[in-house]
């Protein structure tokens, strides 16, 4: 019976192992075959003057990257990877791969991104990317244990809606029947709607749609985000959860993604420490006027390079407070005192915004007089503003972008090295 190759130890005797030929070396009367699986690698070992006839000609006819059923016997040696390697008396090819290949599995010839996203089904087999996407679906566990723990709801929203979340341009539209549609920008109205269902606190990691003609390494028109809505909460209690989900998944991943973490040569891999600092927006924007060429005037958004001058100032994960009202969406809570500033925030790495979210407004009134007053009819949104007509509790609620929590986490230069399949402006296939 196969066993994972990280299972294969001396004292197992007798082994089968299943997986992909990674390297071939032949030195004369020796062959060596580095086969490798999801769990590691292990040196198949054939001396041709011994090997059965069968093992000899497979040894001879297979190509690397092809795949292959090894069994034999399992003898400890210094100088081969994990300190054993494996003498056939099987070496049985599953399935031939054709040469010469898209790119190098063993990284000896180095490729460029998009040749790597061409073939990415070879591009994942290469252990430095496959430890990103273990390493995500490490997080992602970690992240839904937290919010079960904390008794949150597990729901799942439309992606094909008749409104746009925020309003705006962004949106892709889509032939649906007889009407017109889009592809959702943000779960936000159908997680607030579920606030009025009595659901108290729910969350949802999936995908988001938007339509910007954006060309960067951190932007991309679909990607993932992790959507959380609190009942008789507000701003400051969801930040806390915000924090504390950051804090225990980089936990989770420096405790169970060693083998990973090495293979992606990642040496100081650092959880951060909670609480964040909170920096009014009126304070972030000072700080890179100071620091950059080209300063933000009040009622801006902060740019890419604002962001980088304030991460570098703060030096580790912070939250920007209090925006002015004018530049967040309509359903954020305004202050009382001064409704010109609201209750949102963005979570900020160093390197660039990784959430964002806000206390909502719950009032029926109130909130369709910012709807009107972003220049939206509250018309297009009546779905939405019905289940605040009947008793809606107060609430707050972020949403987190996964693609570019790991590609923060783990220093990848480009957020499509932390997705499987990226969708931008350019590509549509794989």
């Amino acid at each position: 019976m196969r066993i994972p190759i990280q299972s294969v130890t001396p004292a197992s005797g007798q082994a089968e192992v299943c997986g992909w030929i990674h390297e071939v070396r032949d030195l004369g009367g020796l062959a060596f075959f580095l086969i490798r699986d999801r769990t590691g690698i292990i040196q198949v070992t054939i001396p041709k003057k011994k090997a059965p006839e069968a093992v000899l000609a497979a040894a001879k006819q297979v190509s690397r990257e092809s795949v292959v059923r090894v069994s034999g016997t399992v003898k400890a040696i210094d100088k081969a990877p994990g300190g054993r390697e494996l003498v056939p008396d099987v070496f049985e090819i599953i399935s031939l791969a054709d040469s010469p290949l898209p790119l190098d599995v063993v990284e000896k010839v180095p490729a460029d991104l998009d040749t790597r996203l061409d073939a990415r089904f070879l591009d994942a087999r290469r252990p430095r990317v496959a430890a990103v996407f273990q390493i995500r679906s490490a997080a992602t566990h970690a992240i839904n244990q937290y919010l079960h723990d904390e008794g949150f709801i597990n729901i799942t929203t439309p992606k094909i809606v008749a409104a746009a979340t925020e309003g705006g341009t962004e949106l892709f539209p889509i032939a649906y029947f007889d009407k017109e549609a889009f592809l959702n920008q943000s779960p936000q109205l159908y997680k607030q709607m579920m606030m009025a269902a009595g659901f108290e606190k729910v969350y949802e990691i999936g995908p988001i749609f938007r339509a910007e003609e954006h060309n960067t390494t951190k932007h991309l028109n679909e990607a993932t985000s992790i959507d959380i809505e609190v009942s008789f909460a507000d701003h400051h209690d969801v930040m806390r959860i915000l924090e504390d989900i950051i804090v225990r998944t980089y936990e989770y991943v420096y405790r169970s993604c060693g083998d990973q973490l090495a293979n992606l040569e990642i040496t100081d891999f650092t959880v951060p420490k909670a609480p964040f600092p909170r920096l009014p927006y009126s304070e972030a924007i000072g700080i890179a006027a100071k620091k950059i060429d080209d300063p933000i005037k009040y009622g801006d958004d902060i740019s890419p390079a604002a962001e980088r001058a304030i991460g570098a100032e703060i030096g580790g994960h912070y939250f920007i407070v209090d925006w002015p009202s004018e530049i967040r969406p309509y359903y954020a809570m305004q202050y009382e005192n001064d409704p010109s500033i609201c209750k949102a925030f963005d979570l900020m790495h160093p390197r660039m915004e990784l959430s964002s979210g806000a206390q909502r407004e719950h009032r029926y009134d109130q909130l369709v007089q910012q709807i009107k007053m972003k220049g939206l009819n509250p018309e297009s949104f009546e779905f939405y503003l019905r289940p605040f007509r009947y008793g809606m509790p107060p609430h707050a609620g972020w949403g987190l972008g996964a693609d570019r929590l790991v590609m923060t986490m783990l220093g990848l230069s480009n957020v499509r090295e932390a997705v499987l399949f990226p969708r931008d402006m350019h590509r549509l296939v794989p």
